[in-house]
């Protein structure tokens, strides 16, 4: 627990007279400090169990009967109709039920079914919240990475890690606090739209970082310009920046403009120490698959995010270009090549953190936005399906070893236990310390917050919870 967070505690001991007065003076004081800079530190609702989130997106949909919700009656039933109707999002190539064509085994203590495509997640599964019961808003891309990232299928919404930093701040100063590991093949679907600040101050939305070559866009300092005239650069901004503040006190929108360029000079000696992996271990590079070609990519990235929450960041986003788990045609080929690609580097994050002490501190989280249908798209294809997906947790106050919830006899649609997207947000919050009902923020004349819907209550699912 932080010293603020234990100052807080203790003088609500007292609510009345003396107690009362601190702790509105506290509450002053980190108004004044969040103007100063919108990301200081600041104190949660109640203490949390983690502090920091890594967040592995599988863009396009991963098809969960194929990878960790087994289905014996779909096997059995393989190529007749489905006994009801669907909705499906290519109607006119709707085909009859398709089996996965792949073995599912049990694993861990607990007996965790999972497909033969996951061997390395099989190896964590005590480690990890699998959630089979997952459920939706919309069965077009768009709009469900709009729900899952922002908690509504509207655009121009902040996405969940901006609400983390605007609800958290940072406690790192020198490199961002919410970075986006980009995958060098380009944008996923929906480009930027995916770790927008939306209507939050733009210093809450993510920062992009490639893994390879020139890190941050525009950062480094001309190759022609000597280190010794880039300091005398930077001091002689830093002096005209002071002056300019100083007739313009309290001026809350300059004071972070000019926080903004000060991070970006700070930046330029923080970030390639951190993107630096060459001091790892070989052991360390081989967990995370870096000495296999089919996953060094994604596994220089894992590994990377890692280095990121060491040093103190607070969110940090994959993502993969386009959307490749979009499994349309060719799906148990396509599945096979994504797993060899995510599945090593996944479970080697996790199982680096954990030996680090870092993971009880931080939350990992694997997810698309939507599954896949129990029937054939085509030959060999399978359609979205917002009415069942699967995702796992790990870390950060989740439940170890824990299978929540379950879906019908053939994957299509979840009926036990059944999670929401909303109700995901929520139960993430809290784990980071943040009331869901009071992370809020004046917009449209109302106060707005990530779980505001009126489709559903959200409310936390504590049986996630540890």
């Amino acid at each position: 627990m932080n010293a603020s967070l234990t100052r807080r505690a203790f003088l609500g001991q007292y609510a009345g007279g003396l107690g009362s007065l601190a702790l509105a003076q506290l509450a002053a004081d980190e108004a004044r400090a969040a103007e100063r800079n919108p990301l200081a530190p600041k104190t949660p609702h109640h203490p949390a169990k983690a502090k920091a989130v890594i967040c592995l997106f599988q863009h396009g949909g991963p098809s969960q009967m194929d990878l960790f919700d087994p289905k014996p009656e779909l096997t059995k039933q393989h190529g007749k109709p489905h006994p009801d109707k669907l909705e499906v999002h290519f109607h006119t190539q709707q085909g009859k039920l398709l089996a996965s064509p792949f073995k599912f085994a049990k694993h861990g203590k607990g007996g965790v079914e999972l497909s033969e495509l996951l061997p390395h997640t099989a190896g964590i599964v005590d480690d990890i919240t699998l959630v089979r019961s997952m459920s939706t808003d919309s069965v077009d891309h768009e709009a469900a990475l709009r729900v899952i990232h922002s908690g509504k299928i509207f655009p121009g919404r902040p996405a969940w890690g901006s609400w983390v930093l605007y609800g958290l701040g940072t406690e790192r100063q020198e490199l961002p606090a919410y970075v986006v590991l980009s995958d060098p093949g380009g944008l996923p679907v929906d480009g930027p739209n995916n770790w927008s600040s939306g209507f939050l101050p733009a210093v809450y939305q993510g920062t992009p970082f490639r893994a390879t070559g020139t890190p941050v866009a525009h950062l480094a300092t001309p190759p022609d310009v000597p280190a010794a005239a880039r300091r005398n650069q930077l001091d002689l901004l830093g002096e005209l920046n002071t002056s300019h503040l100083r007739s313009h006190a309290g001026n809350a929108e300059l004071e972070a403009r000019l926080g903004h360029y000060e991070l970006a000079a700070k930046m330029q000696t923080a970030v390639p120490d951190v993107l630096d992996i060459s001091k790892e271990t070989e052991e360390t590079r081989k967990l995370y698959g870096i000495d296999n070609p089919k996953s060094a990519e994604y596994g220089k990235r894992c590994l990377l995010a890692r280095r990121l929450i060491e040093r103190g960041v607070r969110f940090v986003q994959l993502f993969l270009s386009g959307q490749p788990w979009d499994t349309h045609s060719k799906n148990a080929e396509n599945l096979r090549n994504l797993t060899a690609m995510t599945d090593g580097p996944s479970a080697g994050l996790v199982l680096d953190l954990k030996r680090r002490g870092l993971l009880d501190s931080t939350i990992v989280m694997w997810t698309g936005e939507f599954g896949r249908l129990p029937i054939s798209q085509g030959t060999d294809g399978r359609d979205h399906n917002r009415h069942a997906f699967s995702l796992w947790l790990a870390g950060g106050g989740f439940k170890k070893g824990y299978v929540h919830g379950a879906t019908d006899d053939f994957g299509y649609a979840s009926v036990e236990k059944v999670v929401r997207v909303a109700g995901l947000h929520a139960t993430l919050l809290h784990a980071l310390g943040l009331d869901h009902n009071k992370l809020s923020f004046p917009h449209e004349g109302r106060p707005d917050t990530l779980t505001d819907t009126v489709v559903t209550r959200a409310e936390i699912v504590p049986d996630l919870l540890s």
